[in-house]
């Protein structure tokens, strides 16, 4: 049988987003509990803001098709949730809302029903980007995701990473690579594959 696939990546487009950084650590814990992960990066995906006009008019543009594509292969999503002004950024809704858009001879969201997710966030805040996942979970929730209770939230992450992207604390380190255990668990759990 198989690997479970598991999509991952940031929502920050910025090259040393914290944010990326956790997910690649949520990742490796991942791949240790049997998963295979596609790391990815949303500034190789460019896509211009959702617009009904523009998609009427050109429609699913070439990097929505190519994300879009990624989400229909994978089994789960391993998101890395940067907070801005406490809620979800632009870059990661704008992503979800090109790739739910309905394309002929595909499923109504068929590149989400059925996926499971996991969720981490990171922010030099003490709260870690906290209060931006319940806005992430309820999106996700809505076009038929089902997001795991288990999350990570990193406070102080401009202080939290050594120089190779790893974190310096060792049960933070154990707690955000529990995430990524948690989803390649349940996915494989949902394969039959482990008890």
């Amino acid at each position: 049988m198989s690997k479970p696939r598991i999509l991952a990546f940031s929502g920050s487009l910025r090259r040393e987003s914290w944010n990326r950084k956790l997910v690649h650590v949520a990742a490796e814990g991942a791949r240790a509990a049997g998963a295979d992960v596609t790391a990815i990066e949303l500034r190789e995906f460019p896509l211009p803001v959702f617009d009904e006009d523009l998609e009427a008019a050109s429609g699913l543009p070439p990097a929505g098709r190519r994300l879009k594509d990624l989400f229909l292969a994978h089994d789960g999503l391993l998101l890395g949730c940067p907070e801005y002004n406490s809620a979800i950024t632009a870059a990661m809704k704008n992503a979800i809302d090109w790739v739910s858009r309905p394309v002929q001879g595909e499923p109504p969201l068929g590149c989400f029903a059925g996926k499971i997710a996991a969720l981490v966030a990171a922010s030099p805040g003490a709260l870690g980007g906290l209060r931006g996942l319940p806005m992430t979970r309820v999106i996700l929730s809505n076009i038929n995701v089902t997001v795991l209770p288990q999350q990570f939230a990193l406070p102080r992450a401009h202080e939290a990473f050594n120089p190779d992207g790893s974190l310096r604390d060792e049960k933070l380190n154990a707690a955000a690579r529990g995430v990524g255990e948690a989803l390649a668990g349940m996915l494989l759990r949902l394969r039959g594959s482990k008890p």
